[in-house]
């Protein structure tokens, strides 16, 4: 039998639920392929960030490879080489701890 002859109404107009569960199943696929994934990786980062102390080797999103060396609310010291930068803190791209950099 033809699935859309078993949906039809009886005037021969099609119902509206083919489409329905078209739309329903398209939201489902992007919620789960672009959407959760992105607030799980959101979430990572934010504990990540959250977690930082002093003497934490760092990366930002611009590649500058530094040392933790105070900590504000939104921003964080940076001493690479003989230089001390400023930076915000969601800009940490990485944080480099003692087991990563024995790998």
């Amino acid at each position: 039998m033809n699935l859309l002859a078993i949906i039809a109404s009886p005037e021969g107009q099609t119902s509206l639920l083919p489409m329905v569960i078209m739309w329903t199943a398209i939201i489902a696929i992007f919620y789960f392929l672009l959407i959760r994934p992105q607030k799980k990786a959101q979430q990572r980062h934010q504990e990540m960030v959250a977690g930082l102390k002093k003497g934490d080797e760092v990366m930002t999103d611009g590649g500058i490879l530094g040392q933790v060396i105070h900590l504000k609310e939104d921003r964080v010291t940076l001493k690479t080489g003989e230089t001390r930068i400023e930076v915000a803190r969601a800009k940490i791209a990485r944080v480099f701890t003692a087991e990563t950099q024995q790998q």
